[in-house]
């Protein structure tokens, strides 16, 4: 059971114009003991929220905007331009930021992640179309660097995590990449089953250089990833969870759930 403590830690989700994973990233922290809401992108737009009152913020996956100039894109804008002062407290208290898919497309067109040399707002690296040039739906296999400053992917070596998206492919100038790999702010990469290098396509889905699927900035405190954390925290979820039953190996819990269990935990015993 987690630390009642963690009942105080709040969690945003924003909303609405084509996001659709706000349920299960709710319970993805709920899950993990805190308390999570979901509110509309629109009221916070017009103040009758704010993101003050919480300390992890989430960018769920779906279609921001139908996904209309690219991913992302108008989602980002409008939190650029209309709340950019509030977004960037937030930032500065130290507080922590996922993207997941479609919200990881959007915190790189925010220029929240990788944020070389702390320049927020400043976008260096993008998520475009898969090299398959089609949507994918898959089960995928993700290796955690330990040395990344990441909080949400500590305690992590080899997991699985389902995806779905069509503009996934990791892409950066060589010299951004090189200084994200330097620092360490890859968090997780494609892998094979066993945690080797992958195989190509599919286990690389998309084609992401250095076969990246997050990336966090430099406090390890803002993190993005393509694969969805929150629609693995069932056991049953996983395409082979009748033979790990059959042989007794069915887990509690999915392997999603770690993700959140680190972000609420660190909120727990440095933000309350």
């Amino acid at each position: 059971m987690p630390d009642k403590s963690y009942a105080k830690v709040k969690a945003l989700i924003i909303t609405g114009l084509g996001l659709n994973c706000e349920k299960e990233t709710a319970a993805a922290f709920e899950a993990a003991g805190a308390t999570a809401e979901q509110i509309h992108l629109n009221d916070l737009l017009h103040g009758k929220r704010s993101m003050k009152e919480f300390h992890i913020l989430a960018f769920i996956g779906g279609f921001s905007f139908g996904d209309h100039l690219g991913s992302g894109t108008v989602f980002a804008n409008r939190l650029k331009f209309r709340l950019h002062e509030e977004l960037e407290e937030f930032v500065k208290a130290g507080k922590l930021i996922i993207g997941i898919c479609n919200g990881f497309q959007t915190l790189t067109r925010l220029g929240l992640a990788p944020a070389l040399d702390g320049k927020y707002f400043e976008q260096q690296a993008a998520l475009s179309h898969n090299d398959s040039g089609v949507f994918r739906d898959d089960w995928v296999s993700l290796k955690a660097n330990p040395a990344s400053p990441c909080i949400f992917t500590k305690g992590i070596d080899v997991f699985r995590l389902p995806i779905r998206h069509g503009e996934g492919k990791f892409v950066a100038d060589e010299a951004v990449l090189a200084r994200i790999e330097k620092q360490n702010l890859v968090a997780l990469r494609y892998c094979a089953p066993d945690g080797n290098k992958p195989a190509g396509f599919p286990q690389n889905p998309n084609g992401s250089l250095n076969d990246i699927a997050g990336i966090c900035d430099e406090t390890g405190r803002i993190f993005g990833l393509m694969p969805h954390p929150e629609a693995f925290l069932s056991p049953f979820n996983a395409p082979d969870w009748q033979n790990r039953k059959l042989d007794g190996t069915l887990p509690e819990w999915g392997e999603g759930k770690i993700i959140f269990d680190n972000a609420v935990k660190f909120a727990a015993e440095n933000l309350l």
